[in-house]
């Protein structure tokens, strides 16, 4: 049995991470950690745990080390490249959940997430953890960059596409929706009830810190046709623009996806060929029917991601809708399966169960 730890468990995250693995054929959670609430019963503060007798300890990477097979860091960003060191990842392996690995270019982290990048010395070693996208990579690695939950989404819903060259790279843009989940469990006033109930808003117009990381894997997409994952010289940059919105639900994602095609006369069974080229094995990515599009309903609970689309020949658009739990696909089960793929399980182990509706 694999050994995991959780530092920051009694996250939503890490919370979702501690339902997954609980059920996990060949997994058993060794340690949860929570900087504020050590010493408490896991039960006291997710009521669904009672069951589980299970107790926070101390937030110690060390420990965690020395403990478990993998550690998994479900903490904010600007954490985990103080703590994730070279001597860490000799006595373990490292799954971070949150955004400080993703980015190759550290000027640019520093730049959207405004705090310094500490772990310089692993930025290349790091392994950004789209499964789908990056799963050799993933094998045998020791350091993974747990996707977001917005980049999840509009990245899997546009990388064959850019990646054949069927659309222009700049014409897109991403439209999406995110229950309150998304914005962690810590008070904030625009997150209470009566703030959020009721409305639809937008925010970080333009600025949102996912956007980086989305026009990374994209140009990457783009550029390597022949499957590398390095930025060379004369690449083309892909700029987009990503408009995140907060509904009010609980959990889910839902972004619609706009791009104009790259040559006039791509049609509907044209997309479906280059989705069906890169996504047709992929458990985890399922393809509506024409005329079908998805909805944040049927991905609750599970480690799927739906994707709908169509050719408007009216006003030679491509439109791509893609839905996925925030918590699972988009954080906690993205996680496990990155962990299955890292120590050679069957990728679907622990992730099989279908979403739960209604929920």
């Amino acid at each position: 049995m694999i050994k995991a730890g959780i530092l920051g468990a009694t996250g939503y995250a890490g919370a979702e991470l501690a339902r997954l693995l609980s059920a996990h054929p060949f997994a058993e959670i060794e340690i949860l950690t929570s900087a504020h609430n050590a010493g408490a019963a896991y039960g006291d503060i997710y009521e669904n745990f009672r069951h589980t007798g299970r107790v926070c300890e101390a937030d110690d990477i060390e420990e965690a080390a020395r403990r478990c097979d993998v550690v998994f860091i479900s903490l904010p960003h600007g954490i985990a490249s103080k703590r994730v060191t070279a001597d860490i990842l000799a006595k373990t392996r490292i799954i971070d959940l949150g955004a400080d690995f993703r980015l190759k270019d550290i000027g640019v982290y520093e730049k959207w997430y405004g705090v310094e990048h500490f772990g310089a010395g692993l930025i290349a070693e790091a392994v950004y953890g789209l499964s789908e996208i990056h799963r050799a990579d993933i094998r045998g690695a020791r350091l993974i960059a747990n996707p977001g939950c917005f980049t999840t989404a509009g990245i899997l819903a546009l990388y064959p596409l850019v990646k054949d060259r069927i659309i222009d790279i700049d014409t897109i843009i991403i439209d999406a929706k995110s229950g309150v989940s998304g914005a962690g469990r810590g008070l904030k006033p625009e997150l209470l009830f009566c703030e959020a109930d009721e409305t639809v808003k937008p925010y970080g117009v333009t600025t949102h810190r996912h956007t980086p990381e989305i026009e990374e894997q994209l140009t990457l997409a783009y550029n390597n046709q022949d499957g590398g994952a390095r930025s060379r010289a004369g690449d083309r940059s892909i700029i987009l623009n990503f408009i995140p919105h907060l509904v009010p639900m609980n959990r889910g994602i839902l972004s619609t996806c706009y791009a104009m095609p790259a040559e006039k006369g791509v049609t509907y069974e044209d997309v479906r060929a280059v989705y069906a080229k890169y996504y047709a094995d992929e458990y985890f990515i399922r393809l509506t029917k024409k005329g079908v599009f998805p909805e944040t309903r049927w991905t609750k609970g599970g480690n799927f991601i739906d994707i709908g689309f169509t050719v408007d020949e009216r006003t030679n658009r491509v439109v791509i809708a893609a839905a996925l739990d925030n918590l699972v696909k988009g954080a906690a089960g993205q996680a496990v399966q990155n962990m299955n793929i890292m120590f050679g399980l069957n990728e679907r182990a622990g992730l099989e169960t279908p979403p739960a509706f209604p929920i």
